[in-house]
């Protein structure tokens, strides 16, 4: 058996070696595998509207609702949990949870925390009971008894200030509201919003705002020093949540104006008599009055209705056309992008390819002679590891590290082929199972981390087909990766096949997914520009009708079944060569 603890040793020497072949090498740091665990995010449980338990013990809030929105744009699997908020900072500082969702920021905190940008701005306020003298500004506070929140970014500035003395310290903003309701302390400082919604649920009538606005901050993610790659999901979520206009419904709903409280039946029907009966003659009046002029307003809302109508479908074919022009020159400067990167990363990887044989050739000559020392004087270091561990591992490594050159090598092809645009494609026999497979050496990964039951079967003896491999190939990574995000769990299964027609002289790439299905009424838009299903998730409806462009230029057609629940099958025809077909 292995050393264990010699491997151990050798992965921190081998790492960069690893990096520069490229080689996706989880972090080893907190981030590290962000989609096969849960990810906790902590948060406090009593700072409405920002975050808090609700009345069916679940969390809620703007801080809870911005959490979940990213978990899902970014495929993280998340699990809030709301405590008091000196609870949960202990908790990110031991590791028992992996963000904090709503910190203000400060450059102590941020010599201890990484702190994502911020998703808001909290506003801070100074609050009296009524009749209390009133203060401007938190200096003005010095030598006064207030109530504030434990462990909060106004504790840590008071504090600060030097009025850590006069200070009291509550587990939570609405107990430092009930405090100063309750005639202790002389002043409560709080966030704006958590102190007016405080005021308003707890019904303190005889507490007011004497000063908005006294201290502003920035306000966002935190966790651990070192943890970016869990910092750069979060930031890239919010990024996408800003720019799909999820991040505005999430701040309206909860930051938005605070609704005012309704007005009692009581004072509805004191002050509805006085003005019901002359709004009623006046109403009746009106009425007489509009009916003269029906018929003169429906002549001209139908004219309008119909230049609306027109208008409307004018700025919508400009809309299209201009989506369309956008399209076109993000993939024209794809394709420039993915040659430049290929040929960067063909040349060292070149290096590797031609130098690891000969690293072997080197240490297999070696071979004989560190055995025979090993036999006469016993165990050695060599390389600052022990050859007998070594001896194992090494072999094995640079096997590895040569197969891994090999694949990088294979994939930057592909991507280049794949990236290769041609004004009129050359069409040519195909063996439609080597482009299958080109084509699955492109998704891969994406397949792989969709599904945990994959199966790929290619039928022997296929007729070859007439057409552009690169073409055909974009087709084939279309169907495979819109059946990736069909997926809604890894339990599910995907299935790739190719085989031959039965009915007609034909060949089929055929691709089965276990996913979420499609509606019947949508079945026939799936290739129509611009439709589709995820456009939440950042879909524009070009990839299928793109798609169904090349085969029909091909001579082939593209069908889809699905059962909603069930899954979708997507079937790719494609007519084989004559001569192919009669042998």
């Amino acid at each position: 058996m292995r050393d264990t603890a010699a491997v151990r040793h050798l992965v921190p020497r081998w790492l960069p070696l690893l990096v520069a072949l490229g080689w996706a090498v989880p972090s080893l740091g907190a981030g590290a595998s962000l989609g096969e665990r849960v990810v906790v995010v902590g948060g406090d449980r009593d700072y409405p509207p920002y975050e808090f338990i609700d009345r069916e013990g679940d969390p809620a809030g703007y801080n809870v609702d911005l959490t979940r929105a990213i978990a899902e744009v970014m495929g993280l699997r998340v699990e809030i949990r709301l405590g008091g908020w000196s609870e949960m900072r202990a908790a990110l500082r031991d590791g028992r949870i992996d963000a904090l969702q709503g910190v203000s920021y400060s450059d102590e905190r941020a010599r201890v925390l990484e702190l994502s940008p911020p998703h808001t701005i909290v506003n801070h306020a100074i609050f009296a009971r009524k009749g209390a003298r009133s203060v401007s500004s938190l200096g003005e506070l010095r030598g006064h008894e207030v109530a504030l929140h434990r462990a909060g970014i106004m504790d840590e500035t008071l504090t600060g200030l030097g009025h850590g003395a006069t200070l009291l310290r509550t587990d939570t903003p609405a107990d430092a509201m009930r405090l100063l309701a309750a005639g202790t302390g002389e002043y409560a400082v709080v966030a704006v919003l958590p102190g007016t919604y405080i005021t308003r649920e707890l019904k303190l009538t005889n507490v007011v705002p004497v000063a908005k606005n006294v201290a502003s901050h920035r306000y966002g993610y935190a966790v651990r020093k070192g943890n970016t790659v869990l910092l750069s999901r979060i930031t890239e979520g919010l990024a996408i949540l800003k720019k799909t206009g999820r991040y505005d419904a999430i701040h309206e709903k909860w930051l938005g104006v605070l609704e005012p409280q309704g007005v009692s039946w009581g004072t509805f029907f004191k002050y509805g008599a006085v003005v019901f009966v002359p709004l009623m003659l006046v109403l009746g009046g009106t009425v007489l009055w509009s009916r003269s002029l029906k018929r003169v307003v429906a002549q001209r809302t139908a004219s309008l209705a119909r230049e609306v109508a027109e208008r409307k479908r004018a700025m919508e074919e400009l809309r299209l056309n201009q989506a369309r022009l956008v399209q076109a020159d993000k993939m024209a400067a794809l394709g420039v992008l993915v040659s430049g990167v290929a040929h960067e990363i063909n040349n060292p990887n070149g290096y590797i390819l031609l130098n690891m044989p000969v690293l072997k050739d080197v240490y297999l000559d070696g071979a004989d002679m560190f055995e025979q020392r090993y036999r006469e004087h016993g165990d050695f270091m060599l390389g600052g590891l022990r050859y007998s561990a070594m001896r194992e591992e090494l072999p094995g490594m640079l096997d590895e590290m040569l197969e891994g050159a090999r694949r990088i090598k294979r994939i930057v092809e592909d991507l280049k082929d794949f990236a290769r645009q041609e004004d009129a494609p050359r069409l040519e026999p195909l063996d439609l199972n080597a482009v299958a497979r080109a084509a699955l050496r492109l998704v891969d990964n994406s397949l792989r981390k969709a599904t945990r039951r994959l199966e790929i079967a290619y039928a022997e003896r296929l007729p070859k087909v007439r057409g552009n491999a690169q073409r055909i190939e974009q087709v084939m990574v279309n169907l495979m990766l819109n059946a990736c995000q069909a997926l809604p769990d890894p339990g599910r299964s995907i299935r790739v096949f190719t085989s031959r027609e039965s009915d007609r002289d034909g060949v089929l790439f055929v691709v089965e997914d276990e996913g979420v299905g499609i509606p019947s009424e949508d079945l026939s838009r799936l290739t129509d520009p611009f439709f589709t299903t995820k456009r939440e998730r950042g879909g524009t409806g070009l990839g299928l009708s793109v798609s169904a462009g090349i085969v029909k230029e091909h001579g082939g057609s593209l069908e889809f079944r699905s059962v909603p629940g069930a899954g979708t099958t997507a079937i790719l025809s494609l007519p084989a060569i004559p001569a192919e077909a009669d042998r």
